[in-house]
């Protein structure tokens, strides 16, 4: 799965633009764009209020737009121009180009256009920029390049409002600020995260488990013995209550040294510099002695390098310098601390869950760390906080021991196995449960990168009661609604979905259908929880031997509300007065009401002064066209219509005419002639050679409807060329990039194919029929009947039929 993943980028080519139809802003003027790229020079994003000339750079459109250029290797710069002018320009901002992947996000809410770098979007946020007179309009967004090749995958365009500003904001891990309070101060579940960490538990009597004597007034310091066991060498054992007493050392000094444990950073005078390295070799704290010796050795050679009383400020040089995930960013030896958890040691409390029994031995100071419910726990004298006992419920034990792992290392570790989206829900669950905030994070990351058709209604399941997971539930509800015929005929899935989300989804603007039926369908099917798929005449059958109260139960509210979305005025005539005679509209006012509306506006024009003004009367801009096959060689397929220029001018071949592009696995001759293909003349040779693939003969034709079109293929059509090199075993593909491919229909020794010039024609059925490509293709997987040519795929002609958007 990974290697096919890695070969899906798109490469747009010097001083052009790639407008791709799925990335669009869901609402004007709002929504993020990530996305990899990889370029020696500068990566070009435009924003604008229509789709752009693909030349986009030569043709200077001066139409209203938006271009951020994230700067090559070159001049490290960062630019944002509005109309064509340059309104920012400035150096670095963390951000650069590279011949290798790197990952970007760019937002635009209401003119407030913000960059950031990463995988994942709402994170590591390192330029804003506000436009003065913002351009609220901008909705669709190009990729183009500058003067070489840019790279562009994992490409995704996802909605954006105003709570995930404030999230940039809670979750961007470039800041990072410890408290260097001595009291603890465990807060509401609304607690600042970025202040919250292993500094705010410095000095904490709260759950502490020893103490040092330090000074000549013995003044008592408490501390975590896994803290510090996992720093240096501390004399605490397994057994012993844990008091260290140092004479001779102040308690400025300890402080210096457990802050910089406890934070990562301390100030000292200089003065103090020398017993600071004395105390920290003592305990073996060894970051810190390395730093004192490199500070005090400047020091000795250049008194100017530091400001004359003022304190020296060492910080811990992490390899993670902006990073405030525990254990990173301190001077923790991970490796030691998870040996700690994995071994028991310095142990204080012990985990119980229902029906599995003790599960794992941990550390009340690790677990408040990360989850402020584990804190007040611990500390608010609840039960847990006198015991060392802590009993959960309802808690997947496999999910629990990830968290725990988690806790431990800062770094998720889980499995891509048959259980890791069930596993990956549970976890997500768990960690809103307990407020462990870096987790959910993670754990959204992963489900943005497994965002499928077949994931989408166990993902919005879980996380539609989850207020946190508002930016996935909207993404989930997108990818159902412009893959609704697939979502709701593939599995049954959707009727486990709550009414708020369902309808959503059924209002949704973005709703792509083939026929205002399968609307009907899938409300239908939904307010009955439909235990397999049915049609709405099934649905009429039932209800003669049952009232509407029954089949729909208390979901019959909900479906009478629904029922308006469904435009039945798109119907054809002929169904409509089906449904008009049908017992649906005896038992449902509403259903006979709409229909009825719908009748009278086709046979006269209106039901309702002023009606043909609903939404519901309106064809949906997201609709697919049908192209259906009605015999061999007809004129109602893809590649005659776009001849056509969809309908609009007299024929001619869309090859010719740029409406659509053919590909050979063999380079262009006499006999490869791409033209050929969708020319609707036979042709008595014609035929792609053989390359070598991964070390195998492959030979095929390949079809692009362009990147503004996608079919729903249910149909396709062959002609041989006059050769006998009948085909015997070959797939019939789809695809959206070109590079991963899906089976749409797999021959296996088909016989049909047995005279020259013969068409022949083959349904492609089952859920794959229902998933929209933009890319198509013929590829042999055997020899033809050919002896001497086996390799050569011979075809004059390929059409293709379905619902074309």
């Amino acid at each position: 799965m990974t290697e096919k993943k890695e070969k899906k980028f798109l490469t747009v080519a010097p001083f052009e633009c790639a407008w791709r139809n799925d990335l669009k802003f869901q609402e004007a003027g709002r929504g993020c764009v990530a996305f990899e790229a990889f370029a020696h020079n500068d990566v070009t994003v435009v924003f604008r209020e229509n789709v752009g000339s693909q030349h986009y750079h030569y043709k200077r459109d001066n139409s209203p737009h938006y271009t951020v250029i994230i700067g090559s290797n070159r001049n490290r710069r960062l630019k944002i121009q509005a109309d064509g002018k340059t309104v920012v320009d400035v150096a670095g901002a963390g951000l650069c180009c590279s011949s290798a992947f790197l990952s970007y996000w760019i937002s635009i809410y209401d003119g407030l256009i913000s960059v950031g770098k990463g995988r994942y979007p709402f994170q590591n946020l390192v330029f804003q920029w506000l436009d003065s007179n913002p351009n609220c309009n901008v909705r669709y967004v190009g990729l183009s390049s500058w003067d070489k090749h840019v790279g562009y995958r994992n490409v995704n365009v996802l909605p954006l409002t105003q709570n995930h500003i404030l999230l940039w904001k809670q979750v961007d891990c470039d800041r990072y600020a410890a408290e260097e309070d001595g009291d603890v101060k465990v807060k509401d579940e609304g607690t600042d995260y970025e202040k919250w960490g292993l500094g705010n538990f410095l000095e904490c009597w709260e759950l502490s488990d020893m103490f040092f004597i330090v000074g000549n007034e013995e003044k008592l310091v408490p501390a975590h013995k896994v803290i510090l066991q996992a720093t240096g060498s501390f004399p605490t054992s397994l057994t012993d209550k844990g008091i260290i007493q140092l004479q001779g050392v102040t308690y400025s000094i300890l402080h210096a040294l457990l802050q910089y444990i406890y934070t990562g950073r301390t100030q000292i005078s200089e003065p103090q510099l020398g017993s600071l390295w004395a105390l920290s070799s003592q305990f073996e704290v060894m970051p810190l002695v390395k730093q004192c010796e490199e500070t005090m050795e400047r020091f000795k050679l250049n008194k100017k390098l530091f400001d004359s009383g003022k304190n020296i400020e060492l910080c811990y040089p992490s390899s993670w310098p902006h990073c405030m995930v525990f254990p990173f960013g301190l001077p923790i030896n991970s490796q030691r601390l998870r040996q700690l958890q994995s071994t028991g040691g310095y142990t204080d409390v012990n985990i119980y869950i229902e029906g599995h029994g003790l599960v794992a031995h941990s550390h009340k100071i690790i677990l408040s760390l990360w989850s402020v419910p584990f804190a007040k726990m611990f500390t608010n004298g609840m039960c847990e906080s006198n015991s060392s006992d802590l009993h959960l419920r309802d808690v997947s034990l496999e999910a629990f021991k990830i968290m725990l792992e988690f806790m431990y290392s800062g770094e998720l570790s889980i499995e891509d196995g048959l259980n890791f989206g069930s596993l990956l829900l549970q976890l997500l669950l768990l960690a809103d449960q307990f407020g462990v905030t870096l987790l959910h994070q993670e754990c959204c990351k992963l489900l943005f990168e497994c965002f499928s058709e077949e994931s989408v209604c166990p993902i919005l399941q879980a996380v539609s009661p989850i207020s946190s997971c508002k930016l996935i539930e909207e993404t989930c509800e997108r990818k159902f609604a412009m893959h609704f015929d697939y979502c709701t005929t593939a599995s049954l899935d959707f009727v486990l979905l709550d009414g708020a989300t369902f309808s959503s989804i059924i209002r949704h603007p973005d709703l792509t259908v083939t026929s205002e039926e399968r609307v009907l369908n899938a409300i239908l099917m939904w307010g009955m929880k439909a235990e397999e798929l049915c049609g709405w005449e099934e649905v009429d059958e039932l209800i003669i031997k049952l009232t509407s109260e029954l089949i729909f139960k208390e979901r019959l509210q909900s479906v009478n509300d629904l029922l308006p979305f469904v435009r039945f005025p798109l119907l054809p005539h002929a169904l409509l007065k089906k449904l008009e005679d049908s017992n649906l509209g005896d038992r449902i006012p509403m259903f006979d009401n709409l229909v009825k509306e719908a009748v009278s506006f086709i046979e006269y024009g209106s039901a309702v002064p002023g009606s043909n003004q609903s939404v519901r009367f309106q064809h949906r801009r997201s609709s697919f066209k049908e192209l259906q096959y009605i015999c061999d060689g007809d004129s109602n397929g893809v590649l005659y219509f776009a001849g056509t220029s969809y309908g609009e001018h007299p024929w001619v071949n869309p090859v010719l005419a740029k409406r659509i592009s053919i590909t050979a696995s063999s380079p262009i001759s006499r006999f490869t002639d791409p033209k050929a293909l969708a020319s609707r003349t036979y042709q008595g040779t014609s035929f792609a050679g053989p390359r070598m693939e991964d070390g195998h003969n492959c030979s095929w034709w390949m079809i692009d409807i362009g990147q503004d079109h996608q079919l729903m293929c249910n149909y396709y059509t062959l002609r041989m060329d006059g050769s006998r090199a009948y085909l015997r075993f070959w797939n019939f593909q789809g695809s959206m990039d070109a590079q991963t491919w899906t089976n749409l229909r797999v021959h296996e020794n088909d016989q049909t194919l047995c005279k020259p010039g013969q068409f022949a024609s083959w349904p492609v059925i089952g859920p794959n029929a229902l998933l929209p490509f933009r890319f198509f293709r013929v590829v042999l997987t055997g020899r033809t009947a050919d002896v001497a040519n086996p390799w050569n795929l011979c075809i004059c002609l390929l059409e293709l039929y379905g619902f074309f958007h």
